[in-house]
């Protein structure tokens, strides 16, 4: 065996035994030499100056201040990752670089999703016929979506593969998608917009219909003359016209039949013409003050957050002008200069349009006034002449020559608005009724009006405690004089109530009164005792707890100065629950660094 060199010369089980033993062989010779490789690239131990450059230069990068670490696809390597995650084991690859390619996701790992413009198939071809077998299809029918054993023909005597005639078409086989989150959920996949174009001629057909339907129409009130009855009628002049008119109603016809279209919908919220859009929009400049922070005073105008309105004035109660401040509330913008006007001639400009009239209150302002204008005065010419027609037919000139109903009445109808605190907002306060007597006169010194005292059913004067009126003011010392005539009377009526003859009844309820007082006496007093006790002890106990406190102050004073390894452990802290006074003293011990006065505590 040993002598043997290849197959040729031995037989051929030894000629493979010599082929394994040499493959055995080389294979060693590589593990030892791969080992050899191996231990020569072991990374060597890192000096502990390379250590500690190593994490310094960790931590700027983790600051920010070194440029982060570079993996093999030239990614950042965020310096906050763990090394075991990001640095690839020397027994596997010493010479590969922190990576962090196998923690994303791997790409043959992937799943294969169908792109957002792939759709089932929809109709068949009808027009491709084969008439010649392929190769491949099936041998009874000749489709090539199946094979035989999966022909849902009848078997013909000779299949299609003999004959390579009337061969059936192919079927629609519709192709397996899988879709991604949002393809799932895509309303618009696999639509056709060549089938809007259909839904759009539809809709032009009527709208040409309606326009041809119109005309006639018209055409046919002209022809009998409706519509100049209808122009020269003076309430369709003055724009009173009957709301169930024939023109409103094909008005509102149409309007429902506007309806039907999403675009002339009007929003929530917004009542206009898909023509004439108008929006509000509640915003205001970033750079303009807010309403809340004008005053913050609580009980100043409320601020709505909701509707963002501040509708009084936040300067009311600071004695400002409403001219003079920037801003005074919304109803003081709402109600002030050319708004209300502005807003009745953009309510003529709608009505008008309404009729027929093509004003617009931006595109055209000159005109819109000057025919705004024109129709006040004819408006109260029309309305002059109607009363004046009533009158003369009817009369009663005599009822509206009488005097105003506020002289005959003594009420008005004027409006008054009034804010949640009783202040006027809005009209003309009313006037505080005054009395026919002279108030807040003081005479003869007294500086108060008589009635200002009163005391056992008389009236007298809060400063002397005179009930005479027209006396001259004494002061305190009347006063005290009032006082001292109360005791003497008070001792008289006693001695008067003792002379007054008592039942026996009466004098027992006496004595048992007097019985009563003196226990609440005898009660009271040891209360006092026993509370002026309680009081002392607490003191004595209050006085050791500041003693108490002011050594621990020391004691913590000097442990703090010790250097924090050589202080002993749990040396400034107790385990036990404090007591009131110790409380109470560390409260009145306690340095604030907020006091104004804590750097005089020590003096």
């Amino acid at each position: 065996m040993s002598g043997c060199l290849g197959v040729s010369s031995c037989g051929t089980g030894e000629g493979q035994i010599t082929m394994s033993a040499a493959a055995m062989d080389a294979g060693n010779a590589a593990t030892l030499s791969g080992s050899k490789e191996m231990s020569l690239e072991e990374p060597k131990k890192m000096t502990r100056e390379d250590w500690r450059k190593k994490k310094e230069l960790e931590e700027q990068r983790k600051l920010g201040n070194a440029p982060a670490e570079v993996d093999e696809e030239g990614k950042d390597i965020n310096p906050h990752i763990p090394q075991y995650i990001s640095s690839v084991p020397w027994y596997i690859d010493p010479s590969k670089r922190p990576t962090l390619k196998h923690q994303r996701p791997q790409p043959e790992k992937q799943k294969q999703y169908s792109s957002s413009g792939d759709w089932y198939k929809r109709g068949v071809k009808e027009n491709s016929i084969t008439t010649k077998y392929r190769k491949g299809a099936c041998e009874n029918c000749g489709a090539m979506t199946h094979k035989k054993k999966d022909c849902f023909e009848r078997p013909r005597r000779v299949g299609a593969k003999f004959t390579g005639t009337n061969i059936a078409p192919d079927e629609h086989v519709q192709p397996q998608l899988m879709f991604d989150y949002d393809g799932k959920r895509d309303r618009w996949n696999g639509y056709n917009p060549e089938e809007h174009m259909k839904i759009v001629e539809e809709y032009a057909k009527v709208d040409l219909a309606k326009r041809t339907l119109k005309a006639q129409k018209l055409q046919e009130e002209l022809a009998s003359g409706k519509l100049v009855e209808q122009a020269n009628s003076p309430k369709h002049q003055w724009g009173e016209e009957e709301p169930n008119s024939q023109t409103e109603k094909d008005h509102n016809s149409e309007d429902e039949d506007e309806d039907k279209y999403a675009d002339d919908i009007d929003m929530p919220g917004q009542n206009f013409d898909s023509k004439r859009r108008i929006t509000v929009r509640n915003l205001r400049i970033r750079e303009d003050i807010a309403k809340y922070l004008r005053n913050l005073d609580p009980n100043s105008a409320y601020y709505d957050p909701k509707t963002r309105a501040m509708r009084e004035n936040p300067y009311a109660n600071a004695g400002k002008n409403p001219d003079e401040v920037s801003y005074a509330g919304d109803n003081f913008v709402r109600y002030t200069g050319d708004t209300i006007s502005m807003a009745q001639t953009q309510l003529f400009a709608w009505e008008a349009y309404d009729k027929g009239s093509e004003v617009h209150l931006q595109a055209d302002p000159t005109k819109l006034e000057l025919l705004y204008k024109s129709f006040k005065v004819k408006k109260e010419d029309f309305k002059e002449q109607q009363k004046e027609s009533i009158l003369e037919k009817y009369g009663g000139q005599e009822h509206l020559d009488a005097p105003p109903a506020e002289l005959l009445l003594a009420q008005t109808e004027d409006y008054v608005e009034y804010s949640r605190h009783g202040t006027v907002i809005k009209g003309q306060e009313r006037a505080v009724a005054s009395s026919k007597y002279e108030e807040d006169v003081k005479i003869h010194n007294h500086t108060h009006i008589w009635g200002s005292y009163w005391k056992e059913g008389r009236w007298g004067y809060k400063c002397c405690h005179s009930f005479f009126k027209y006396s001259y003011c004494t002061g305190e010392a009347g006063k005290e004089t009032a006082n001292s005539e109360e005791c003497i009377i008070n001792d008289t009526t006693g001695e008067e109530s003792v002379k007054k003859p008592q039942t026996l009844m009466e004098m027992h309820q006496e004595k048992l009164k007097e019985e009563k007082k003196k226990k609440k006496k005898k009660r009271k007093h040891r209360k006092s005792s026993s509370e002026s006790d309680d009081e002392e002890k607490k003191h004595e106990k209050l006085k050791k707890a500041l003693n108490a406190e002011e050594a621990r102050l020391l004691h913590v004073k000097e442990i703090m100065q010790i250097d924090e390894r050589k202080r002993p452990y749990t040396s400034i802290y107790e385990t036990r629950e404090p007591t009131e006074e110790e409380m109470e003293a560390y409260r009145m011990k306690r340095q604030r660094p907020d006091d104004p006065m804590a750097s005089f505590l020590g003096q």
